[in-house]
């Protein structure tokens, strides 16, 4: 069996980025697809950026345990594939992108697993790259940096934790870290 790597830290951290660099760079790793409840944003492709599906139907697969891993905020459900990530661990490295509360059910669930926290030089620069994202409303903006001291919390809990402060010297630290 392969390595399961969670991969977590706060919206507009650049762990996507950072997670898209590791899978465009390494064909030994792969990406989980999550199911989500949210609406797609632009540019964002059902079964590649995420399974986008109901709120009924999301709960129908919590009742069957068909997820690694689950949670709800920002008033949406966001959940790991079960089946998919077993049957993708038999054969390829899994890098699972979620948040704290699912990196410690993983964990729980799957002691090897490897948590690695990325997480901002500061808090402005944090919110100025939200801002740039341009995907924000001012009320989600707010919701993402009143949880950002949440998830921050859990850092001692994480295997690791790398600052992005620049992104090809995050990466590089990413992935010593996840090939040790």
């Amino acid at each position: 069996m392969k390595r399961l790597v969670v991969i977590s830290g706060p919206a507009g951290v650049g762990k996507g980025t950072l997670v898209k660099m590791l899978l465009e760079r390494n064909e030994d790793f792969t990406a989980s697809v999550s199911c989500t409840t949210r609406a797609p944003r632009v540019g964002e492709i059902d079964g590649t950026h995420y399974f986008f599906i109901t709120k009924e139907r999301f709960e129908e697969k919590i009742a069957e345990d068909g997820f690694l891993e689950y949670d709800r905020h920002f008033d949406n459900y966001y959940g790991t594939p079960k089946d998919f990530v077993l049957k993708t661990l038999k054969e390829k490295n899994v890098i699972l992108e979620i948040e704290v509360n699912g990196a410690m059910q993983v964990k729980k669930a799957y002691p090897k697993t490897m948590l690695v926290m990325i997480v901002p030089p500061s808090l402005e620069e944090l919110k100025e790259r939200l801002i740039q994202r341009n995907s924000e409303t001012e009320e989600t903006l707010a919701k993402r940096l009143a949880r950002v001291d949440y998830e921050l919390s859990f850092c001692k809990q994480y295997d690791f934790v790398i600052v992005n402060d620049d992104l090809e010297s995050a990466y590089q630290a990413l992935l010593k870290t996840i090939k040790q």
